[in-house]
């Protein structure tokens, strides 16, 4: 081959791929055959075929005798299948059945073929009319459903109990829900089965039957056609009319199935069955839950005492650890015991306590003092030493014990010298201060002008008394004395002696004592008077000392700053709505009567509203 035709010659060569794997959906006419026959228990596509071939081998009745016993004008109340001689085929007779009926007895029941025949045929009743009314109302897909909705032949009973029992259920129940089943909208109804049908079948077969849905329609039985109506209004009339009749009847069909449905469930074996087995399902959980709950506490219980074992093994153990220990204590003390007998016995017997009396009372109570101070090895090592170097070893260990006793009591002695000072520079508190009238009056002024909540308020209210006070560094408030105080003042009921009571009563016994001691050193010059009353000039004698002059009548008596304050200070504590408000404002202004006191508010109302009226009046 020449090089020229080599390109005609090339070969392709294929490279082979890997294969994937796909998810598919089902179709087509052999998968919806394999689904019919798997859930409804028969191929609908090969019975649609045999009852067509069926079909065509129809031979049709021809009863001339019922045909001539027909009214014409009651063509309601015919079988229009028996007319058309389809009496028994009925609605399974197919559209092409229909024609072919109709075209045969056309063909023979024609009046012109009956005249040609010598028939004598009246034209106003003759029963061709039946004829024609038949293949019109047959013909035509809604009147045919309209009319095989009240199809004379149908049976809408339901099953009896007799009937059930001598039948048997499947029988009996069978044969109804094909009946029925004629009426459904949806194509593929499922069948009742048998006593091996799967509980999913008999579940899928009870749910469709529940939710019925059935085209089935009364229009055939209306009284009047809302054609005949002689105006709109009538035909309206008509059509409610029928609608309602149409749904009460619609209304019963629903219930009949409904009931026949009802029936069936109840003598259903199999549902009976799969009760039974969910019954013997929910024993059997319950009784593995109780049998989990017994072995859960039967573990519990096991824990239980083998804690209540080990506690017990455990207190055991720490009792006779116990036990030991004192034996072990009691032996100690047993040996310390005979120690302290054996050395004793070794200065008694060596004669260490020397000879003058004085100085062996002495040994003898460092002897104690050495038992007692010495553990057991201390003592086994000193009687060593005793009898190694006798008596000057006694001499040096009494006066280390000497020693060191006395350290001891001098490290106590400075211990307790030093808690001592302690004490006394915590108690060494400084003198309290004397609270003056001026000072108390101060306090209830930084009280209400510093209210609860205020950050760090008692020394800010110990500021403001410092500020506004006159006294020497050392006498200065601390926010201690300034709590302090108020809490005095406060302990007792407002109602019967408030903060500004309790002052003036201070002040009242203050002034009695610089009364007794110093009468004439009272200055005339001390108290002033002027349009607005009495002012306090000199402190402590600001209310008593006015109250020991003579009084004049009570309508002429000013209200002095102190007492107005002190109404103000009452009228807030007394709200309106206190019992006996104005004896207990009175209580706590001295000198003042409950009548001064209205009098002086009603004035002090009125003031107010002449300065509201004299600013309106500015504005």
């Amino acid at each position: 081959m020449s090089d020229g035709d080599s390109s005609n010659n090339c070969r392709v060569i294929a490279i082979p791929c890997p294969f994937i794997k796909r998810k598919v959906e089902c179709a087509g006419a052999a998968f919806l055959r394999y689904y019919s026959i798997k859930c409804h228990g028969e191929d609908a596509l090969f019975s649609t075929s045999n009852s067509k071939e069926k079909t065509e081998e129809v031979i049709f009745d021809d009863d001339v005798e019922y045909l001539r016993s027909l009214d014409p004008k009651d063509w309601k109340n015919q079988d229009h299948y028996a007319v058309l001689g389809m009496k028994n085929l009925r609605n399974n007779a197919t559209d092409e059945d229909i024609k072919r009926a109709y075209r045969q007895k056309v063909l023979k029941h024609h009046p012109d073929k009956r005249k040609g025949l010598g028939e004598e045929v009246r034209s106003d009743d003759d029963y061709f009319t039946c004829i024609t009314k038949a293949y019109e109302i047959l013909g035509t897909p809604m009147k045919r459903r309209s009319y095989d909705s009240v199809d004379p032949m149908v049976d809408d009973s339901i099953p009896s109990a007799s009937e059930i029992k001598k039948e048997g259920f499947f029988k009996a129940f069978g044969k109804y829900f094909e009946i029925n089943a004629r009426w459904s909208e949806k194509r593929h109804v499922p069948l009742l089965g048998d006593e091996n049908s799967p509980r999913e079948q008999v579940e899928k077969f009870y749910a469709f039957w529940y939710e019925f849905d059935s085209w089935r329609e009364f229009s055939y039985l209306d009284e009047e056609e809302k054609e005949r109506g002689a105006d709109r209004e009538e035909r309206r009339w008509i059509e409610k009319q029928n609608k309602a009749a149409r749904a009460k009847l619609k209304k019963e069909e629903m219930a009949r199935i409904r009931s026949l449905v009802d029936l069936a469930y109840a003598n259903d074996p199999r549902i009976q069955r799969f009760k039974q087995e969910d019954k013997d399902k929910k024993l059997a959980a319950k009784r593995a839950r109780q049998d989990a709950v017994q072995a859960k506490r039967a573990e519990e219980e096991r824990l239980i005492k083998e804690a209540q074992a080990a506690k017990q093994k455990a207190e055991e153990a720490e009792k006779a650890r116990l036990e030991a220990a004192r034996a072990e204590r009691e032996q100690m003390k047993k040996n310390l015991r005979k120690e302290r007998k054996a050395l004793r016995d070794i200065c008694k017997a060596n004669n260490y306590y020397s000879e003058t009396e004085d100085e062996t009372v002495s040994h003898m109570a460092s002897v104690e003092k050495i038992c007692e101070m010495m553990k057991v090895v201390e003592l086994q090592d000193f009687m060593k030493d005793l009898e190694t170097n006798g008596r000057n070893a006694f001499l040096k260990t009494v006066r280390e014990t000497e020693e060191k006793l006395e350290a001891e009591r001098r490290a106590l002695f400075e211990t307790k010298k030093v808690e001592e000072q302690k004490i006394k520079k915590e108690s060494a508190v400084r003198a309290p201060i004397e609270w003056s009238v001026e000072q108390t009056q101060l306090l209830i002024k930084a009280v209400n002008l510093f209210p609860a909540g205020t950050n760090q308020r008692w020394e800010v209210v110990a500021n403001f008394l410092n500020q506004h006070s006159t006294f020497t560094d050392e006498k200065r408030f601390a926010a201690k004395d300034v709590l302090n105080k108020a809490k005095d003042l406060q302990s007792s009921d407002f109602s019967k002696s408030s903060l500004k009571k309790a002052a003036n009563e201070e002040a009242f016994d203050t002034f009695e004592k610089e009364k007794k001691k110093t009468v004439s050193n009272v200055d005339d010059n001390s108290i002033s008077r002027n349009d607005s009353g009495v002012k306090l000039v000199n402190g402590t004698a600001k209310l008593k000392e006015e109250a020991s002059k003579p009084e004049p009548s009570k309508e002429e008596r000013q209200w002095t700053k102190t007492e107005q304050e002190l109404l103000e200070q009452a009228i807030k504590t007394f709200p309106v709505s206190t019992p006996e408000r104005w004896d207990k404002i009175a209580d706590c202004i001295p000198n003042r009567t409950k009548k001064d006191c209205m009098k002086r508010y009603k004035e002090l109302v009125e003031l107010v509203k002449a300065k509201k009226q004299a600013a309106n009046l500015s504005k």
